[in-house]
């Protein structure tokens, strides 16, 4: 679903994502949805890719696999559009 401005609701988006360092998965299958208005708390242990997965959707880092939009943009097809967001 789409607002007035032609942004998603879904402010963040991740569907299927995957990381690897060489042969070791870091993270595996992640899905996520973030809707506009949300606040959104990203809790876990030492050690659970939090910080990777925030460098994934900020650009800084690549993904092996799935997809990933910032309001409503590609991170990978248009990643300063999603850096504007």
């Amino acid at each position: 679903m789409t607002v007035g401005d032609g942004h998603s609701e879904d402010m963040i988006m991740i569907k299927n994502l995957m990381k690897k360092f060489r042969n070791f998965v870091t993270v595996n299958d992640l899905n996520l949805t973030v809707r506009e208005g949300e606040i959104f708390g990203f809790l876990g242990p030492n050690g659970a890719d939090k910080t990777t997965t925030v460098c994934m959707l900020s650009t800084l880092t690549n993904f092996d696999a799935g997809e990933a939009t910032v309001d409503g943009h590609d991170i990978l097809k248009e990643p300063l559009n999603a850096k504007e967001g």
